[in-house]
């Protein structure tokens, strides 16, 4: 077995014990030390929470590791279908890892945080990353997809406020609400042109030909499936967001009218 995949292989199972070690142990000791509120959280809540703990290291990890590859990677830059990089691929098991955990989790747990969409969304990322790192092929595409978990940490935060009952006009909030919202569009919703545009440029030429017709396959229906959701839940979030601005400008409006009149 080659160094490359032994490593690889090693950085898989080091994530997924890890992830899991930080969901049973680390997330409730820490939660405890930093959040008052978490003691009083239900058994079903404090599941969530420490999954979202897991969630959020895990983005913030393998998301800001995606963004540097992209820019500064120069194998994978130079061929974006055939380059080959050891830093993607231990970025790639990484992510794989943790997916892994966070599926078995989420069946474990399934009357708790159990959501047939994130079933979905975690198969078809695994199997596209397991054919990306068996064929070593995609290396940079498959990562340029992990810049989606820069938006996780956002999403986790809404949660996290939620539930420890911040106001939702609360300054905090707010602002977390508006990243959250332009975040996710940047990294999930306005890549979509770019990304399509490139397969579109690539398709029919020699690399990609030779990549054969089921990676071909792989790359364009997971590529779908995990946009199509992408896309009901940035509609999910727009809703939301617009929600509390009109709210929020609504209220701003009551607050004039009212000093108008005490005036």
């Amino acid at each position: 077995m080659e160094t490359d995949t032994k490593l690889v292989i090693s950085t898989f199972c080091t994530s997924f014990l890890t992830f899991q070690f930080l969901f049973h142990f680390v997330s409730y000791w820490f939660s405890e030390k930093i959040s008052p509120g978490f003691r009083s959280l239900s058994l079903e809540k404090k599941i969530e929470w420490n999954s979202r703990v897991v969630s959020t290291c895990h983005s913030l990890g393998v998301g800001i590791l995606a963004l540097y590859i992209c820019f500064f990677d120069e194998p994978t830059r130079a061929d974006p279908l055939w380059g080959d990089s050891l830093l993607v691929k231990l970025n790639i098991a990484t992510a794989s890892g943790y997916l892994i955990s966070d599926l078995l989790i989420l069946i474990y747990y399934w009357k708790v945080i159990g959501d047939k969409f994130f079933i979905i969304h975690h198969c078809t990322a695994i199997y596209a990353y397991f054919s990306v790192l068996r064929c070593e092929v995609l290396l940079y595409v498959a990562n340029f997809r992990l810049l989606a978990e820069l938006s996780s940490p956002f999403v986790n935060q809404r949660w996290f406020f939620e539930v420890l009952n911040y106001p939702k006009f609360s300054k905090a909030n707010v602002i977390n609400g508006i990243l959250m919202t332009v975040v996710f569009f940047i990294v999930r919703i306005a890549v979509m042109l770019p990304f399509y545009s490139f397969l579109y440029s690539v398709y029919g030429t020699e690399p990609y030909i030779r990549m054969g017709f089921v990676i071909q396959c792989t790359w364009f229906i997971t590529c779908i499936i995990l946009d199509v959701m992408n896309v009901m839940w940035m509609i999910k979030i727009s809703k939301g967001c617009i929600k509390v601005i009109s709210l929020i400008r609504q209220e701003k409006a009551n607050n004039s009218l009212q000093n108008g009149k005490l005036d």
